[in-house]
């Protein structure tokens, strides 16, 4: 027997939990063929003495709608031995549109996943109208790694309802209408559907994106798809679970469960720095949405991100804040300078859990002003307190001062480490794709196995491998992929757990996006090789120039 590709003498961790193993392994035709001691030739070699060889990374979420686009092998995650994504998350994405339609699709992703305009016009080829042309377009372009499509609800809702989508719930004849849109997707080989009923998830002209306007019966309707289909998943990012979910949003995620008889994630189970037991108390509230198929998605790195007062993203939850996006600078000013609209956010800041508002935890990282360049690094806390200052006012005053061109840094949530080895929980968020100039969290996998497993001992290297591999597979019916099992695809991730790591609270900025446009990457360190259906994607980060992904559509063939 010659094998395609033969991985000898690595330390195997099959994703499945069970204690590693020395062995080889041996690949034909895009599979794994055999497992072991194996003699035999092969056409090509990769000696991992002193690595791990684990199967392939499977990131659940995603918003690399539109970067596929010019970035076929999404390197801010493939680099972190990420082989298979799922996007089309949070209710947001670019299929179906029809041509009239593109302005406000990209417009969604602006304002709700902060991707740059120039980015999205330049970029975007637009060789689809429906969801399944748009996965098939993915296919005829190429892929490096893998492709799982959730359909995110916004841009059929907007397909079949034009702009009432953004005002209302669909009439009975439109939902039916929706839910046959759909029912072509789950059919075209979609992993199931997404949603968002948090108000402050805006989008075109700064309103809530469409799919917020969805009723429950609405989404009752588009579950029974998935029941009709026989298998997909749920994903929505619910208002609520910031602060503990609902009972509105609670009764949302139960109708979720028993129309579609399929499971739902939602966002998310984060730590927060003011109400540090909030994730616990919310764990024990949902669990009887776990017991019926539930799983709250959650970090597993602190989530760090960049913030500028001229595109201020990450204060969207507060409604003081929704007439600052798509302004010119002048008139954004005009807002930040009004005592009403500080008064405002103050008050917005008790009950809204969308920022901690702990300045200790926000510093600045650049600034245009010479005289502001001794502030890099230093705390708004700590500037307030040398310059006699409320820290609120500063945080705004400071940007002002530098003509909004200043930019901060802040920890803005964290770990929540009694659930990081929890089944009950689906390990995710990062978000690639999405944020792109003001945070990566895409290498999330190389973290939390350099960090919460070699440098704290939260958990096993084994358990690691398994939340971040057969997990999010089995949670999204990717039957063939996160096991390191003869028979399986050979997606495999090779990498010295002696370095190993990232640091998402170091990206470096590199201005590659479409039209010059900056974004933000997380190096990775200690990824030896990435192979992607048998073959080699990136040897020591290092592009081979293949294309070896593929759209996995479960259930017509993957």
């Amino acid at each position: 027997m010659q094998y395609d590709l033969l991985v000898r003498n690595g330390t195997i961790i099959d994703g499945t939990g069970a204690k590693r193993v020395r062995a080889d392994v041996g690949i034909i035709g895009g599979l794994i063929a055999a497992i072991g001691n194996l003699d035999a030739d092969a056409v090509a070699t990769i000696d991992a003495d002193d690595l791990v060889v684990a199967p392939g990374f499977v990131d659940p979420h995603t918003h690399y709608d539109a970067q596929m686009c010019w970035d076929p092998i999404l390197d801010s995650s493939s680099a972190h031995g990420i082989t298979t994504v799922v996007t089309g998350n949070c209710g947001v994405g670019v299929a179906p549109v029809r041509p009239a339609s593109r302005e406000v699709v990209m417009w969604d992703l602006v304002n709700l996943e902060a991707i740059p305009y120039k980015a999205l016009v330049e970029g975007i080829r637009w060789d689809w109208e429906s969801f399944p042309d748009y996965m098939d377009a993915a296919e005829r372009r190429g892929t490096g790694i893998n492709l799982a499509f959730l359909a995110p609800l916004t841009p059929f809702r907007h397909y079949v309802m034009g702009e009432a989508s953004l005002e209302r719930a669909a009439t009975p004849a439109e939902t039916a209408e929706i839910a046959e849109l759909l029912a072509g997707a789950m059919a075209a080989g979609a992993v199931g559907f997404s949603s968002t009923n948090a108000s402050a998830h805006i989008g075109f002209q700064g309103r809530p994106i469409a799919c917020v306007q969805a009723s429950h019966e609405e989404l009752a309707a588009y579950a029974r798809v998935l029941k009709q289909a026989g298998r997909g998943a749920i994903e929505i990012a619910l208002g609520s679970a910031g602060s503990g979910i609902n009972d509105s949003d609670y009764s949302l995620v139960d109708t979720l469960l028993t129309e579609s008889g399929q499971p739902v994630t939602f966002l998310a189970l984060i730590k927060h720095f003011d109400k540090p037991e909030a994730h616990i108390a919310m764990m024990e509230r949902v669990a009887g949405l776990i017991a019926k198929g539930a799983k709250p998605q959650m970090h597993s790195t602190n989530l760090v991100s960049d913030l500028n007062l001229r595109n201020p993203y990450m204060l969207s939850a507060f409604p003081s804040w929704h007439p600052l996006f798509n302004q010119p600078a002048e008139a954004q000013a005009a807002i930040y300078r009004d005592p009403d609209f500080r008064r405002r956010f103050r008050e917005e800041l008790k009950t809204i859990r969308g920022f901690h508002a702990d300045f200790t935890l926000v510093w600045v990282n650049d600034a245009t002003r010479p005289d502001f360049q001794r502030y890099i690094g230093m705390s708004v806390q700590s500037i307030a307190a040398e310059r006699g200052a409320d820290p609120l006012d500063l945080f705004i005053d400071l940007a002002l001062e530098d003509d909004l061109k200043l930019e901060y840094t802040a920890v803005r949530f964290g770990i929540p480490e009694e659930y990081i080895g929890d089944p009950r929980t689906l390990i995710g968020l990062s978000d690639g794709g999405a944020h792109v100039a003001i945070l990566c969290n895409s290498g999330y996998t190389t973290e939390m196995l350099g960090d919460l497993v070699r440098k704290r001992g939260l958990l096993s290297l084994e358990l690691a491998v398994k939340r971040l591999t057969s997990e999010p597979a089995d949670f999204f019916g990717l039957a063939d992929r996160g096991r390191l099992k003869p028979g399986l695809a050979a997606d495999i991730a090779i990498f010295d757990p002696r370095t190993v790591g990232s640091n998402s609270a170091r990206p470096e900025p590199r201005n590659d996006l479409p039209g010059g446009g900056r974004r933000m990457v997380v190096p990775a360190q200690g990824m030896e090789y990435v192979i992607v259906n048998g073959q080699v994607l990136l040897d020591h980060g290092a592009p081979s120039g293949l294309l070896p992904g593929r759209v996995l559509r479960p259930g017509i063939g993957m």
